[in-house]
């Protein structure tokens, strides 16, 4: 029986996939176990999973996927990650040592983004930041990092499968009523932006507060509000108001961008500051337009 049981749902992961498996196997803890489940992948997750040698079981959607993982786990822990985060080496161990040290039933830990953009960047840190506020009071964990014990876990009857969208924040809701959900300051993992990329980052964020709201009023989610998709990375969503909302992003991101050159020039010696500054101008006044557009937008 190993310590910790690491479950993983699927669906058409061969790009992310290998990425994790491949961080999983230079962990320096040992005693652990994978288990994939796969709610029907037609590309090579099945069999790359075999190749690291994981389990596999047939899944679904994340909450019943994670559920179905959960049912044929060994061990004392378990750890739910998703297909497109990696782990540093000594992660396993770390999260682990700081559980038994606290004597934690329940938590989760910083997440960081897979990405160069300080935009991306500062929205993770408010993500972490808004979990570490909120652990006591109203406790949230995103489902690709959530740590629980198998006791607890068993003891709230694992994901409601009822449960449409933010199961993950339903699960941490119920179990911590029993065990508090603690924030591990010894270790953090690395998660993909290819939901940010594919929703656009501020059309997620606007979703993310809907779905907030509703858990806030009503209690947790059973019916479609939104719309969220468990893969199909490579579609795009052609709604109106997204396209603002994604015009605005693409015009703060370039403007990053051209920060960053500038800086890069001034590095090297190179002065081409007046050029820029006009960049930078031409920019400003594309974002002030966008927003309000998207202002109007929402008046009309």
């Amino acid at each position: 029986m190993p310590k910790i049981s690491i479950v993983i749902p699927s669906l058409n992961e061969e790009k992310f996939l290998p990425i994790l498996l491949e961080s999983i196997t230079k962990q320096t803890f040992k005693d652990f176990e994978v288990i994939i489940a796969d709610a029907g992948s037609k590309d090579n997750t099945v069999e790359i999973a075999k190749k690291f040698g994981a389990k596999v079981v047939a899944g679904g959607m994340p909450g019943p996927g994670r559920n179905r993982g959960a049912e044929v786990a060994t061990g004392e822990f378990l750890f739910f990650f998703d297909s497109d985060v990696f782990l540093p080496d000594n992660f396993l161990e770390s999260a682990l040592g700081e559980m038994q040290e606290r004597f934690l039933d329940l938590a989760t830990c910083e997440f960081k983004p897979q990405s160069d953009l300080q935009l991306d960047k500062v929205m993770f840190k408010l993500a972490n930041l808004t979990v570490k506020l909120n652990q006591s009071i109203n406790p949230r964990a995103a489902g690709f990092c959530i740590f629980i014990t198998r006791r607890l876990f068993e003891r709230v009857g694992g994901f409601d499968e009822a449960v449409v969208i933010a199961e993950d924040h339903d699960l941490v809701d119920r179990a911590s009523k029993f065990r508090p959900l603690r924030f591990l300051n010894s270790t953090y993992l690395t998660v993909s932006i290819r939901r940010l990329e594919k929703e656009g980052r501020f059309a997620l964020l606007e979703k993310y507060f809907h779905v907030e709201m509703h858990l806030l009023t009503k209690g947790s989610v059973k019916e479609d509000i939104i719309e969220y998709e468990f893969g199909n990375f490579g579609t795009e969503d052609k709604r109106i108001s997204k396209k603002i909302l994604d015009d605005l992003e693409k015009n703060i991101i370039q403007l990053e961008e051209k920060y960053n050159q500038f800086s890069d020039n001034v590095k090297s010696g190179l002065n081409e500051m007046q050029a820029t500054q006009e960049s930078w101008k031409n920019t400003l006044n594309h974002i002030t337009s966008t927003f309000q557009n998207l202002f109007k937008k929402k008046s009309d």
